[in-house]
């Protein structure tokens, strides 16, 4: 029999929000459907370092998704907040432009010295949008070949305009392109990572008009027999701009981009996220012979000129070279990743893992039990007093305290799965529904 429990405040403010928000939440990641449905805390009232508290004044450790990897460094950063603190008391918007700009675009430029030229935004979807839009200028084509996710925009959902589920693949599984104009069909065409004969068929194909080619440089899985640089050297052999989207992997694996690490760059590369450690900001950064056709098309916001954006990833890049980031993050990935194996093994339970080491995750292997298995262990976490899911955004806040004692949780709470599994119960113990399955990244 499910147990009753009272509704907490955060669930209840998430009832008004569905009234009042189409969908409740402004990102899918973090509808509570997709963690504990009835139970998932939904708000915070406050973060600091690793910690969060809800509504209600209780306190969780974050050893989730961690601000969905924006907060590197950890939340409300010291050194960040007194930068942007400063930021605010000179006043953040203007009539004329926040000298930081320049500042940021000259170290941005330093870091990736293959790069000439910036330009902004605030958030990871418009930046992706702005690279297109810049690729398509500069070449006057049309089509997009790419690979895995890149954003809410209508230039990348029109892959399902050609063919039901053309992002099935690709993390957005069966997901209408309600609102996408029709005459964008047949402009994005999808590829699979490591797959290089399934790009050079669509270049076979559309060779006259392929813009640009747009991927992470990596995600799951390493790049096999030169991927990396065979797709460089279509881009290089069909005019192509070459566009590696960095949002979600930028500076965790090293200072800069992960492109970095393979000796392979391309035209333009797109940050935000992790960036500015919280606080709203993206850059493109490009060749200028690339960039330069910005000037050809129509890229303008007001708020992209806003100081605060600037300023916070000034001083976040800052912290995260004073500190060594991606090495301590690496550190605390190898730990969780070695305790989720470990602690599988002990309780007899089959996982798999996979995700580069700052960010990692597993999958219970129980077919149409899966789901309901990781809600079980969302469930059993929360009751310790942790926001976890199979997921782990490592973060520079995650002490080797907070992993011990995140992995002694998850010691008990695999005892439950275990028991569970073994005896039929998981739906038994769920105190309500199965979370929704969201994001099913393949590539």
């Amino acid at each position: 029999m499910k147990k009753n429990l009272k509704q907490e405040t955060g669930q209840k403010l998430y009832q008004k929000a569905r009234k009042l928000i189409p969908g409740g939440t402004q990102l899918l990641s973090k509808r509570p459907e997709m963690f504990l449905p009835g139970e998932w805390p939904a708000y915070y009232s406050k973060a600091k370092g690793c910690e969060v508290w809800d509504l209600d004044g209780k306190k969780y450790t974050d050893m989730s998704i961690m601000g969905v990897g924006s907060c590197i460094l950890g939340y409300a950063d010291a050194e960040v907040n007194t930068a942007v603190k400063k930021a605010v008391d000179n006043g953040s918007m203007s009539t004329l432009n926040a000298p930081e700009e320049v500042e940021l675009a000259e170290l941005l430029t330093k870091i990736h010295p293959w790069a000439d030229m910036v330009r902004y935004a605030r958030t990871g979807g418009e930046s992706m949008a702005i690279a297109e839009r810049i690729a398509r200028a500069h070449t006057g084509k049309d089509v997009i070949a790419f690979c895995g996710y890149h954003g809410w925009h209508d230039w990348y959902l029109a892959a399902n305009l050609a063919r039901k589920d053309g992002l099935k693949e690709h993390l957005l599984a069966g997901l209408a392109p309600a609102g996408v104009p029709k005459g964008l069909r047949g402009t994005i065409l999808p590829f699979h990572y490591n797959q290089i004969e399934e790009l050079e068929a669509i270049v076979r194909k559309h060779r006259k008009n392929l813009a640009a080619i747009v991927m992470e440089p990596i995600h799951n899985v390493e790049p096999q027999d030169n991927f990396l640089q065979k797709v460089r050297n279509i881009a290089d052999k069909t005019g192509a701009v070459l566009i590696f989207d960095e949002i979600t992997v930028g500076w965790k694996l090293c200072y800069g981009g992960a492109h970095l690490l393979y000796g392979v760059n391309p035209d333009i590369a797109v940050f935000s996220k992790a960036m500015s450690n919280g606080f709203p900001m993206a850059a493109i950064i490009g060749r200028r012979s690339v960039m330069q056709a910005a000037q050809d098309s129509f890229i303008s916001s007001t708020y992209w000129t806003e100081r605060i954006g600037p300023v916070a990833a000034l001083a976040t890049l800052k912290e995260m070279k004073k500190t060594g980031a991606p090495k301590r993050i690496e550190k605390a990935g190898k730990a969780v990743r070695k305790g989720w194996a470990a602690l599988a093994a002990k309780h007899g339970l089959t996982i798999t893992q996979s995700g580069v080491i700052p960010i990692s995750s597993f999958i219970f292997q129980y077919g149409k039990d899966s789901q309901a298995l990781k809600t079980l262990f969302v469930q059993e976490m929360l009751d310790r007093g942790f926001l976890a899911t199979n997921m782990f955004f490592a973060s520079c806040a995650h002490t080797n305290a907070h992993i011990q004692k995140y992995l002694r949780a998850v010691d008990e709470a695999f005892a439950v799965l275990a028991k569970a599994a073994k005896t039929k119960t998981i739906y038994k113990k769920l105190r309500g529904p199965e979370a929704h399955t969201g994001f099913a990244r393949l590539n």
